[in-house]
C-alpha cells in the first residue's frame, strides 16, 4: 500500500490532479455521524466524503459483524457515483491513525482496483503542516465502476472454523491486547478471542511520530510469522485489521486474508468457540 505524506498530496493537488479523488473517510464508532459532521465543518480541497455505514458497509442484520462488506454492485455503483473507476487515483484519509483508511482501500484492492493511496497523520497531519482546508463539496463527473473481485483476500467464519486447529493457517487478532484477553468489551456482546489467534495490535505498526513503520520495521515486527503459512487477519468488525493485512504483505507475506465479519460476527453465534487470556 502506498503512502502519501502531506506535501506530496500538496504537489499533486497544485500540478495535476484531474484524475485525482481524495475521499474523507472519517468515522468515530461511537458516534457514526461524528466523521460527516467534521467532514462538512472542513475538509481538505477536492475531498469527497464515504460514510464506513452507509457507503462502505452493507446493512449489519443478525450475523455478519458491524461493517459488513457491502454488495459488489452497490458499492461499485457508489463509487462510480462520486467519480471513481479503475483508473483513478484515489486518496484516502481519516482522523483515526489510517485505520478507516486502510478499509477503504482494501475495499478498493478486493474489487480490483490498485491505484490508491493513505495520507500519512490523515487530516491532522494536513492541518498541520499548514495546508488550507474549506467547508466546499466538490462533484466530480460520474463514472463507471467495474469491480474484478479478488475473492481470495477474503474468508468467513466458515472458512476460520475449518481451519481451526490447522498448522497451515495462522490467525491474527488486530485488536489492543485487552479486547483480545477477554477484558471489558463495550462494542461486542462477549469478550475473548478465537481459539489460536496471536495478538498484534494493529496500532504497532505505527512509529512515535504516528506515521507506518518501514518496510524493514515491519519485517522485524512480524518476524515471529512464517512466510509459507496462510495468514487470517481479524479485529472487531474488519476495519482495523486491514493494516495488519497490508503491513503483513509490505513485511513480505503473500497469503494473507481478511476475515472480513471479524470479532462481531464470531460472537454471533452461539456455538463459536472463545478464547481469554493472553
Amino acid at each position: 500500500m502506498k503512502k502519501l505524506k502531506p506535501e506530496e498530496l500538496k504537489k499533486q493537488l497544485d500540478s495535476d490532479a484531474s484524475n485525482l479523488v481524495i475521499v474523507d473517510v472519517r468515522y468515530a464508532l461511537t458516534d457514526t455521524d461524528k466523521g460527516k459532521q467534521l467532514y462538512i465543518e472542513s475538509h481538505i480541497p477536492g475531498a469527497i466524503y464515504l460514510h464506513m455505514s452507509h457507503d462502505l458497509s452493507g446493512e449489519a442484520e443478525e450475523h455478519g459483524g458491524r461493517h459488513p462488506i457491502p454488495n459488489t454492485e452497490e458499492v461499485s455503483k457508489r463509487l462510480g457515483e462520486v467519480g471513481i473507476n479503475q483508473d483513478t487515483m484515489v486518496v484516502a484519509y481519516d482522523d483515526k491513525k489510517g485505520s478507516f483508511a486502510s478499509r477503504l482501500s482494501w475495499q478498493l484492492h478486493y474489487l480490483g482496483h490498485e491505484q490508491f493511496s493513505i495520507l500519512e497523520g490523515g487530516y491532522e497531519a494536513w492541518v498541520k503542516a499548514g495546508y488550507p482546508t474549506t467547508t466546499d463539496i466538490p462533484t466530480y463527473p460520474e463514472k463507471t465502476f467495474i469491480p474484478s473481485v479478488r475473492k481470495e483476500e477474503r474468508v468467513t467464519r466458515e472458512d476460520v472454523i475449518q481451519r481451526l486447529g490447522s498448522s497451515d493457517s495462522i490467525l491474527i487478532d488486530a485488536r489492543a491486547p485487552e479486547r483480545y484477553a477477554g477484558g471489558a468489551d463495550s462494542l461486542d456482546a462477549k469478550s475473548g478471542h478465537i481459539p489460536g489467534a496471536l495478538n498484534y495490535f494493529w496500532e504497532d505498526l505505527l512509529d512515535d511520530s504516528g506515521n507506518w513503520k518501514s518496510g524493514a520495521a515491519l519485517a522485524d515486527h512480524f518476524k515471529a510469522l512464517p512466510k509459507d503459512k496462510e495468514i487470517i487477519v481479524y479485529c472487531g468488525s474488519g476495519v482495523t485489521a486491514c493494516p495488519n493485512v497490508f503491513a503483513l504483505k509490505e513485511a513480505g507475506f503473500h497469503h494473507v486474508k481478511l476475515y472480513s465479519g471479524s470479532w462481531s460476527d464470531w460472537v454471533s453465534y452461539e456455538d463459536s468457540p472463545i478464547e481469554t487470556g493472553r
